[in-house]
């Protein structure tokens, strides 16, 4: 029997893939929305879940898991300003907005952003 598989490939190779994960969680958290493909939203969307989560517990170890995925202004603006703004929420840290096709490839578009 098939079981799914969780893990967005995004036709890339584990060093690339997680670079682009790093580089697009960066942007999100600094900018509060992207625009990007809807395959890179969906596999951006349990990452930065996930560090929002780590945020909300506010401790040392979750500060160095954090600092081991975002840059320094990036986690800053993750623990002091957005994680104390989901402290009544469980989960959904993240939204995915499907916008208009790309002209130049046809790429489905999507925007991402963090709930307010």
């Amino acid at each position: 029997m098939n079981k799914g598989n969780k893990l967005h490939k995004i036709g890339r190779n584990r060093e690339q893939r997680k670079a682009l994960l790093r580089s697009l969680s960066n942007d999100l958290i600094i900018r509060g929305s992207i625009t990007t493909t809807e395959a890179k939203a969906k596999a951006l969307q349990p990452f930065v879940e996930r560090m929002v989560t780590h945020a909300k517990k506010g401790t040392v170890a979750s500060r160095r898991y954090v600092l081991r995925f975002l840059t320094k202004g990036a986690s800053h603006k993750l623990f002091d300003e957005i994680a104390p703004t989901y402290n009544d929420r469980v989960g959904g840290y993240t939204r995915i907005i499907k916008a208009p096709i790309r002209v130049s490839d046809v790429s489905k578009m999507a925007i991402i952003e963090l709930v307010k």
